[in-house]
């Protein structure tokens, strides 16, 4: 599943990162790393960008980012 298909309020695990290395660099600083827990907090009101929770924090990321993370059911 992709995180960028998730529901408001649905969370899951990381399960591996996908896409261009440049891309993953980016994922990887921003704390989307394999085995942490990541929460769909909100979207935008035309659907993108989409705020999560991870690591205590809020980050919003792209619909087209967020396709390349790959999450656990």
């Amino acid at each position: 599943m992709l995180l960028r298909d998730c529901p408001v309020g649905f969370q899951a695990r990381i399960k591996m990162l996908k896409g261009p290395s440049a891309l993953k660099k980016r994922l990887l600083a921003l704390g989307f790393v394999p085995g942490r827990t990541v929460r769909v907090i909100r979207n935008a009101p035309l659907k993108d960008p989409l705020e999560v929770e991870i690591l205590g924090g809020f980050v919003a990321i792209r619909k087209d980012e967020a396709a390349y993370v790959i999450i656990e059911d």
